[in-house]
């Protein structure tokens, strides 16, 4: 199964029902590495990459430029400009987490850690 949804946004409760649902979805963290030890998404498939290697280390997905991609940050709003920069780039599945991971604690996880 794959995400549809033409505005490059998908929100933390459609997500949540795709990793439910076992489809075929990665999430990229660009959060900076000290935020990821304060919460995270737990999911199957899983990358970290900072929004400012985000440039430099673009070939490292190069695997994810025909498979849903779903890009996360604290609030979404460096997720929606990577967002940007990936379909920019050729990324044709890639998707920003409407939110964030404050948006995910408040529908999905209220157990997470908010800062």
């Amino acid at each position: 199964m794959t995400i549809e949804n033409k505005a490059g946004e998908i929100s933390p409760v459609a997500l949540k029902a795709q990793i439910d649902s076992g489809a075929d979805v990665t999430l990229l963290d660009v959060r900076e590495p000290h935020e990821l030890v304060i919460a995270s998404i737990n999911a199957p498939k899983s990358l970290h990459i900072s929004m400012k290697e985000l440039a430099d280390k673009l070939s490292e997905l190069k695997d994810y430029k025909d498979r849903d991609l779903v890009v996360y940050c604290r609030s979404g709003g460096r997720s929606a400009r990577c967002t940007e920069f990936l379909q920019s780039q050729g990324f044709k599945k890639v998707f920003n987490l409407t939110g964030g991971i404050l948006s995910w604690a408040d529908t999905v996880d209220p157990n997470l850690t908010k800062y």
